[in-house]
């Protein structure tokens, strides 16, 4: 009855790391990520490193995640990866009070992020110019 199937896999392109639960709003997020977009893994993380921005160390991290995992899960030179596609949602919100006059309270919400990021592998491509031989 038990009869062994071959799996048929798919070379997989992309590799994908989800970090959920950043402590940061999505509004603070998203230009951090539009600016990493398109870039070579190396260059991003460099231009994170130098970034004046706290959540720019979470991102970093993430980044590396997913280079790892391409790396040892999928077999792809780190010297080809870059960032196809970097995006966030939000999250969860926590929701603190604080005293005011007059024995009132004003909300504090805490939000928080889900960052995604896509890397993909390019391809080297052979020159096409020039005359045939």
């Amino acid at each position: 009855m038990n009869k062994t199937k071959k799996k048929n896999r798919k070379k997989v392109d992309t590799v994908k790391t989800v970090n959920n639960s950043i402590r940061t709003s999505v509004r603070k997020l998203n230009p951090i990520l539009k600016s990493i977009v398109g870039k070579k893994v190396d260059v991003a993380i460099r231009d994170l490193q130098f970034s004046s921005k706290r959540i720019s160390k979470d991102i970093k991290k993430t980044i590396s995640s997913a280079v790892a995992n391409a790396e040892n899960n999928f077999q792809y030179d780190i010297d080809n990866l870059y960032i196809k596609e970097a995006y966030c949602g939000k999250g969860i919100v926590m929701k603190r009070f604080r005293p005011r006059a007059k024995g009132r309270a004003s909300p504090i919400k805490k939000p928080y992020s889900n960052v995604t990021i896509i890397l993909s592998e390019k391809k080297k491509e052979t020159e096409k110019h020039g005359a045939k031989s």
